[in-house]
């Protein structure tokens, strides 16, 4: 079973940092981000985008991301408008592959926020439940992913995180999202990511999309800003934990991932940081990461927090499995759930959900990319992800 860590080489890579094995601070982090636009240089160009019309005289609107030469005045008013129907209406037009107009997006992420503010760092989730993990984009398989997992009406979703970047559709990927968990707020959970953040949204494509289908910023401030919202771990039935990532050696119990302020951008290092990038190895205890950010660590590690915290399983994302989950250690204490078939459009892995009944027993469900998805693909061939 090949199990590629492609996640955190593309980072690196991305970003030319080498990282030490002896020293670690605070700097790890803002290497990795050191190329990233200023946040404030971000805020500068969303309020830019407000007033300039010919900087974005052509923008796309269409979910296959083709481009289409319209005045940027008519989307403003278009993007002021609401189409009746509400929720359920919103769902339907992004199934048949209609963009949510700005009002509505910022309405549904308000909606959202106000759910999600309500909800616990570490979310408590009863069985039947299906865990997803990273979707990055692909919005045709993420249909392909409910039609596999079954109606959101009969079971629940845990989505692990990594929603957006890297795929051409990230817009319609969490506009969807964020309806249904407005709609089905008891029905779906939505974890934060490592891509969950606003440094690396700009970088691996989800910034410069809202830009290209809405014409102005806007939207991926009100989506970046539900960010800061999202559960941080989930617990199906008390026995087993969902996070993106891993552990954190500063982390031995559920109740220390409870206490963290989570309504922020995600930190530069510590538990946090921990949470959204470690990985697990065939190592006993801790070690560094070659990402930059996050740790490594093993099955001495993920025995004894799940003892600690009376789980059986942790079930995470984060990192490409060639045949979408794998169990690791001696235990099979720990799995990783892949959701994303054929990654980047390239990579030719299958994708995973995996279902847990109303008695924990557990089934794989596998799929692969839907023809529209590789159609979407030739569209635009040149997009570089392997930067």
């Amino acid at each position: 079973m090949l199990y590629v860590n492609i996640e955190g080489s593309l980072d690196l890579r991305a970003y030319h940092i080498k990282v030490s094995s002896v020293h670690r601070n605070e700097s790890h982090y803002r290497e990795l981000c050191a190329e990233l636009i200023d946040v404030s240089t971000i805020l500068s160009i969303f309020d830019q985008s407000m007033t300039s019309t010919e900087e974005n005289a052509a923008i796309s609107h269409n979910l296959g991301g083709s481009s289409a030469a319209i005045n940027t005045s008519s989307v403003s008013n278009k993007a002021n408008t609401f189409r009746r129907g509400g929720l359920d209406e919103w769902i339907e037009c992004l199934r048949d592959g209609k963009l949510l107009t700005e009002l509505e997006l910022k309405q549904v992420c308000d909606m959202v926020k106000d759910q999600l503010i309500e909800e616990s760092n570490v979310q408590p989730v009863t069985s039947p439940v299906t865990v997803c993990g990273d979707i990055h984009g692909q919005f045709f398989d993420l249909l392909e992913l409910f039609r596999s997992g079954g109606n959101i009406t009969h079971t629940n979703y845990i989505f692990m995180g990594d929603f957006v970047d890297r795929g051409h559709n990230s817009v319609e990927t969490f506009e969807l999202l964020l309806c249904l968990k407005a709609r089905y707020p008891d029905r779906i959970t939505l974890l934060r990511g490592n891509h969950e953040c606003r440094q690396i949204t700009q970088v691996y494509g989800f910034y410069e999309e809202c830009v290209r289908k809405y014409g102005n910023a806007n939207p991926w401030k009100y989506c970046t800003d539900v960010f800061d919202y999202l559960n941080l771990a989930a617990v199906i039935d008390g026995r087993i934990l969902c996070v993106h990532g891993g552990l954190s050696p500063e982390i031995r119990t559920l109740d220390q991932i409870r206490v963290i302020e989570r309504h922020q951008e995600i930190p530069h290092e510590g538990s946090f940081c921990d949470l959204m990038w470690s990985d697990p190895e065939e190592i006993e205890t801790w070690a560094m990461s070659p990402r930059g950010a996050g740790y490594l660590f093993g099955a001495k590690v993920t025995r004894e927090f799940n003892h600690i915290n009376g789980l059986e399983l942790i079930c995470r994302a984060h990192q490409l499995v060639q045949e979408g989950y794998k169990y690791m250690f001696p235990d099979q204490d720990l799995v990783t759930v892949w959701s994303a078939p054929n990654y980047c459009y390239r990579c030719g892995n299958v994708a995973a959900i995996l279902s847990f009944d109303e008695n924990l027993s557990r089934d794989f469900k596998l799929f692969r990319e839907v023809p529209e998805s590789c159609d979407n693909y030739s569209e635009r061939a040149n997009v570089p992800y392997f930067l």
